[in-house]
């Protein structure tokens, strides 16, 4: 089975997709654009700025998910943004959360302020949404082709797993 995790930044999507990957003993799939950023040395906003000027660095980074995924033998966890876009997955989970809340996460994880944070994210929604527009006319602010919407504000990690898991196995999936 193949489950694809999407949100936005700050979301929980990669926490969840490791708490549901060591349930499954499946692997993470999660290749991310600061990775990328970082292995050119340069920031990430600075990336996705040159991202938005050549599309071939996102067809690039989803070749290198789809070979990621493929290896895997049709069992693995992707925690990327297009995710549920670019591969095919047994089931599209997408997890949100309020604004200030992945604003808080962010500052916390990345080391800076909550308003530095709430203004990275939104720039980056924006960024993102604009490109994948472009690139491939996806709109990752439409969600309702996901067979799964969790609210990462209202559960902890466990209990998100435990509902993509009751929902696996109603669809028979595990």
């Amino acid at each position: 089975m193949i489950i694809a995790i999407s949100g936005r930044t700050g979301s929980g999507k990669d926490t969840l997709g490791k708490e549901l990957a060591k349930r499954l003993g499946y692997p993470v799939v999660s290749p991310t654009f600061k990775d990328l950023a970082a292995r050119e040395g340069i920031s990430l906003m600075e990336f996705q700025k040159k991202a938005m000027d050549d599309p071939n660095i996102d067809r690039k980074f989803d070749d290198v998910l789809k070979e990621q995924v493929a290896a895997t033998n049709g069992r693995c966890v992707v925690t990327t943004w297009l995710g549920p876009w670019m591969i095919n997955a047994d089931l599209r989970v997408y997890v949100s959360v309020a604004d200030d809340v992945r604003a808080e996460r962010v500052a916390k994880r990345d080391g800076m302020s909550v308003p530095e944070a709430k203004k990275h994210l939104f720039a980056r929604d924006k960024q993102n949404h604009e490109r994948y527009m472009k690139v491939y006319g996806i709109d990752i602010f439409d969600i309702s082709k996901f067979d799964l919407k969790l609210d990462s504000g209202k559960m902890n990690p466990e209990q998100l797993a435990d509902a993509v898991m009751a929902f696996a196995k109603k669809k028979k999936l595990v």
